[in-house]
């Protein structure tokens, strides 16, 4: 990991110097119109990547900010992650900006600093940047304690990335709820349901998905209770956690059907957040229930035409293995409900293959039955640098749920709008009278190193989007 402090001015011989700003400041700061510094970076636009000035004691790197958002200067932070890795220690000027954009630029290099590099039996040089130290210089800071909460996030960011990039051999539902158990050490309260306990309250559906495989299941719950004034919790966050996907019998085709191991992704990325929150010490009352089962084909496992009765007692009829993420849900969900009453309820996944033909890798979709809530998530979208779309839930996709023998069935008709039926699905289980959102993340849970922020591999996305959501929460 590395350090980052307020340091001297800059100039000092030996050091190597990064300046960042707009370039008639960098010009006045180094005081180097002799060395042509000062026309040549007049002429750099906006467009331009970083750029390298070699003026003999010492090198400058300049980027000139187009878009003064903190979105701008993580990314910009994460760029320079990349020229200065192999620097053991570095001096950045950052003139008399507000200490936000210092900190979004730390946040750019801790996102972009991130390596999954645990199962290779050799590890190559370059897997150990150099990078021990980045002092910031000319900030007008005096130290960095108010980037402690920044830094929860990144952590909680590379925690979620940890988890999801594990194989599932290595991660599963058993495995996860041990890793979450062992948050206990922040503060966090964690309870684990086993199969017989989950039997007892009625997590049919969470428990039809497992049936076919030989890791049994498990419900974490998580509880974070920040404001000891207020007894409810603000907000209840759920997640799907799927540690290996293979369709069961609706069975995957063959081909990347191994990063299925990813398809627990949304119960990572809530985990994470109360990680985030813990290590905060956010004034906040949230709570967490993420469903862990693996769904896998065998001569135990569920098939399509079955029912089942969930726990809200609702019965839904089977009608595709591989749409099993939002049975999971649906009995937590419930559970969310019934047990803690949140003000709010969030619930993330990744759930459908239709979000990603709809965003792309741009945006995750959100569905929610309360206009202020969505646009709550949307703000904090923007804000974070993880953008979110909101979509229609109307009648016509909901008619579709509907089953000719028993309450509802898992799917719609056919492949349109399966985003929206899958959310019209989950809204069944939302109570009257409680905002709710459901966040889509598939397609942006995995990355393939396009985006400076995150390396390829998994994205950890949803952290940061939630975290911003709660911390604006009054």
């Amino acid at each position: 990991m590395v350090e980052f402090v307020i340091g001297r001015n800059i100039g000092a011989k030996g050091d190597k110097v990064i300046a960042a700003a707009k370039p008639e400041n960098i010009v006045k700061l180094l005081n180097d119109n002799e060395t042509g510094l000062a026309t040549a970076v007049k002429k750099q636009k906006p467009e331009d990547k970083i750029k390298e000035y070699d003026l003999g004691e010492y090198k400058v790197f300049i980027a000139v900010i187009k878009h003064d958002t903190a979105t701008e200067w993580q990314k910009f932070g994460g760029a320079m992650w990349q020229k200065i890795k192999n620097c053991r220690t570095v001096k950045i000027a950052l003139p008399k900006i507000d200490a936000r954009k210092v900190y979004d630029f730390a946040l750019g290099v801790e996102l972009a600093s991130y390596r999954f590099d645990k199962y290779f039996a050799k590890k190559k040089e370059s897997f150990y940047p150099k990078l021990e130290k980045i002092a910031f210089t000319n900030t007008g800071l005096k130290d960095m304690s108010g980037y402690k909460d920044v830094a929860a996030v990144a952590n909680a960011v590379r925690y979620a990335r940890d988890l999801i990039n594990e194989p599932a051999n290595a991660m599963t539902p058993e495995i996860l709820a041990a890793d979450i158990k062992r948050l206990e050490y922040l503060g966090l309260e964690v309870e684990i349901l086993e199969e017989t306990k989950m039997k007892e309250l009625g997590f049919n559906l969470a428990l039809a998905v497992a049936q076919g495989s030989v890791n049994r299941p498990r419900i974490a719950i998580i509880k974070w209770r920040g404001n000891p004034k207020d007894d409810k919790f603000a907000v209840g966050l759920v997640g799907k956690g799927v540690t290996f996907d293979s369709g069961g019998i609706s069975i995957k085709p063959a081909a990347n059907m191994g990063d299925m191991k990813q398809d627990m992704a949304g119960a990572a990325a809530m985990t994470a957040v109360m990680k985030s929150l813990a290590l905060q010490k956010a004034p906040k009352n949230v709570v967490a229930v993420v469903g862990l089962v693996e769904n896998m084909p065998s001569g135990s496992a569920y098939r399509p035409g079955d029912v089942f009765t969930s726990m809200s007692g609702q019965t839904v009829e089977v009608l595709n293995t591989d749409a099993e993420g939002r049975l999971v849900l649906a009995d937590c969900l419930t559970y969310i409900q019934k047990t803690f009453k949140p003000k709010c309820v969030a619930d993330m996944a990744t759930l459908t293959g239709a979000i990603v033909v709809a965003l792309g890798h741009t945006y995750a979709g959100i569905f929610a039955n309360n206009d202020k809530l969505a646009d709550k998530i949307t703000a904090a979208g923007k804000e974070s640098g993880e953008r979110v779309w909101r979509l229609p839930m109307d009648a016509e996709y909901d008619k579709q749920m509907d089953s000719a023998i028993a309450d509802m069935r898992n799917i719609g008709n056919g492949r349109a709008a399966g985003s929206a039926t899958a959310a019209c699905f989950l809204h069944r289980f939302i109570e009257k009278g409680t905002p709710w959102v459901h966040i889509d993340i598939a397609g942006m849970d995995l990355s393939e190193g396009t985006n400076v922020l995150y390396p390829k591999g998994a994205s950890g996305f949803g952290v940061r989007l939630l975290n911003t959501f709660i911390n604006s929460l009054k």
